[in-house]
């Protein structure tokens, strides 16, 4: 396997604000880490409440935005060495992973890019099939795989 050197995050909007220690923590043990653009906006205005940012659920000509930043994350996963998928409770839903994620998963995948999953999902997880058979590696809310 290819050595590890930049880790690309990918997480629901929701989580974007926990984010920010995952990369620092991982920047200190030397990586390159990639966040979604949304998160980097989030962060300067300190305003991560994301239907802000989800102007397409009101103007759907927006649509076109969701697609940019899509495109943007999805041409940073290709670039990168692994993907890091930050999952956390959302809803009563264990280890929540949406839609977008499961795409970005698609990507790492389809690219022969290792995945990492920070958290375990829920048995109920409607795409735990997905899920199980990319074979990511479940890192159970630590980082310490990085630390090797």
């Amino acid at each position: 396997m290819k050595k590890i050197k930049t880790i690309v995050i990918c997480s629901s909007g929701s989580f974007y604000k926990q984010l920010f220690p995952i990369q620092t923590s991982l920047k200190k043990l030397g990586y390159k880490v990639v966040l979604p653009v949304t998160a980097h906006k989030m962060k300067r205005t300190n305003n991560f409440d994301i239907k802000t940012y989800k102007t397409w659920y009101k103007k759907p000509q927006d649509y076109s935005k969701k697609r940019a930043y899509m495109d943007k994350h999805f041409k940073k996963i290709i670039k990168g060495d692994a993907i890091l998928v930050a999952n956390f409770d959302k809803k009563r839903i264990k280890g929540y992973i949406g839609g977008n994620t499961l795409m970005e998963i698609t990507i790492a995948y389809f690219h022969k890019k290792p995945i990492f999953i920070l958290n375990d999902i829920s048995s109920k997880s409607l795409i735990k099939e997905e899920i199980y058979g990319v074979n990511p590696v479940f890192l159970k809310g630590s980082l310490n795989y990085f630390t090797l």
